[in-house]
């Protein structure tokens, strides 16, 4: 397949699977062993069954949820794309209740496909953005807040 046809399988995952939420589809764009090398997501089964697995659980904590991708490019059988990701915490997320916050997160992508379905993919996310805006973590700002609130007045050792 060209590159270009790859960038469109690619495309469809995106486009026609997490933002529309029809993770039925993916056994006609995933290889039955495709394997998923995001580090922030838990670990699914390989193949259409595992991808499922993942846009179910994306889906249920953001059930608007959308990917856009920004840019893409090809060379050979691997696609690397970047994304911007919409959407509000409006279910539970691996064990964590929903917020009600809306976040906007990015990430980077490079899948591998063969004969027209994804083989692998390899998804680096900003989780740690995504978990700071549903509140699950402090961002930076916050806890310098907390710090300068509890030292208040008081010496830091090595400090004066």
């Amino acid at each position: 397949m060209s590159a270009e046809e790859n960038k469109a399988v690619v495309r469809h995952f995106w486009q026609d699977h997490l933002n529309t939420g029809n993770a039925t589809l993916c056994e006609k764009d995933f290889a039955l062993d495709a394997v998923n090398h995001d580090p922030s997501s838990p670990p699914v089964l390989p193949g259409p069954e595992g991808m499922a697995q993942l846009i179910t659980l994306y889906r249920t904590a953001f059930p608007d949820l959308t990917a856009t991708v920004e840019d893409m490019v090809a060379e050979g059988d691997e696609v690397a794309y970047r994304l911007t990701f919409h959407g509000t915490n409006q279910g539970e997320l691996m064990g964590m209740p929903a917020t009600g916050r809306h976040v906007t997160y990015t990430g980077i992508g490079i899948d591998k496909v063969v004969n027209g379905t994804i083989t692998e993919m390899w998804l680096n996310f900003d989780a740690l953005g995504m978990l700071q805006q549903v509140g699950a973590v402090p961002s930076p700002g916050e806890m310098a807040k907390k710090a300068a609130y509890y030292y208040k007045g008081k010496e830091v050792k090595g400090q004066k």
